[in-house]
């Protein structure tokens, strides 16, 4: 049996699943050797110094041994897409549990599958980027990654007991970022993007959850999470500002509003109403369409889109792109919004 979406993880099996769910991506990634290591970007460096000061161990740091409920209302009901309406209404209280723990589930089972692509992307950028300072900075996200993983991997496995595949939107999303060399392009697509979108979602579980080993574990990985972001615009604001061609530009531009189009329909939940038997279609509309919703996906652009105007790409092109999207009025937001 495979940890396949909705399976609850069975602690017996976890080494044959592990050695059937590996997946290799012919993702070429270029070496840039940096032979002056002498600081050159003052910024980025202290950054770097921060980063380690503030380096934690999600084994000892949390309090494992608290009792948590996979059916509770850790998250309030009404951020269920169909709270209130008649497919809710016609719900028993163990049925409601079980949407609860399964909403859960798939929404910590993304977080962690981001968080491994955050790991592997940022691996490349430390082979990749062409100067020191980020470098050093990016050796430090590796492992914050690789922390995060494993606080989401054990949440999932002793709290929630189920896990969830991948969502296809933010798979699809990176494969594109660790498949292309250009060291900028991951930046942008890990560092401002999906970097971005979680530290507003992380926020938002924080916020919100009335669960309190969810809620510290939560704090401290946005507390990396606010670095990496102020990384990939640190690195980049001066290079997109003076050193890219109206083509390359484009390019970017294209790739940003294609990667928030990818996030927005992420966050549909497509997965779960398949796998309790709910009228899928019908899920994905109140999703999409219901008021509440749409407000929840639009405050997950609010430092996406202020961070993309400081790298100068808020042109004409994206403007209208973010418009449409209903994001463009977070563009003056300040950064610690």
């Amino acid at each position: 049996m495979t940890a396949t979406a909705a399976t609850p993880i069975d602690p017996a099996s976890e080494e044959r699943v592990a050695q059937m769910v590996t997946e290799f991506l012919d993702a070429k990634c270029p070496v840039s050797y940096t032979w002056s290591y002498a600081s050159s970007r003052a910024d980025l460096r202290a950054l770097y110094e921060k980063a380690k000061g503030e380096q934690w161990d999600g084994r000892t740091y949390l309090p494992w041994a608290a009792e948590v409920d996979p059916t509770a209302e850790q998250m309030p009901d009404q951020t269920i897409a169909i709270y209130g309406t008649h497919l809710w209404n016609k719900l028993n209280a163990k049925e409601i549990g079980e949407l609860r723990q399964h909403l859960q589930s798939w929404t910590l089972s993304n977080f962690m599958h981001g968080e491994q692509g955050a790991l592997l992307a940022t691996a490349q950028i430390v082979t990749t980027v062409p100067f020191a300072d980020a470098k050093f900075y990016a050796a430090t996200q590796v492992m914050d990654e690789a922390r995060h993983v494993e606080v989401y991997e054990r949440y999932l496995r002793e709290k929630i007991q189920l896990t969830y595949d991948i969502n296809e939107h933010l798979r699809q999303l990176l494969d594109q970022i660790l498949s292309d060399p250009r060291w900028d392009m991951k930046y942008l697509g890990m560092q401002i993007l999906v970097e971005g979108l979680a530290l507003a979602a992380f926020k938002f579980m924080h916020s919100f959850t009335k669960e309190p080993l969810i809620k510290e574990l939560t704090h401290m990985v946005m507390r990396d999470e606010a670095r990496h972001v102020a990384f990939g615009v640190l690195s980049l604001r001066e290079h997109y500002m003076t050193e890219l061609s109206e083509k390359e530009r484009r390019e970017r531009e294209e790739f940003t509003y294609e990667a928030c189009r990818l996030m927005r329909d992420r966050f549909l939940a497509l997965e779960v109403w398949k796998n309790l038997g709910f009228p899928v279609a019908e899920c994905t509309e109140l999703a999409m369409h219901s008021p509440a919703m749409q407000e929840f996906r639009r405050l997950l652009f609010m430092r996406i889109v202020p961070n993309i105007k400081r790298l100068g790409l808020l042109t004409p092109f994206l403007r209208q792109g973010f418009q449409e999207l209903g994001i463009l009025q977070f563009e003056d937001m300040p950064p610690d919004a």
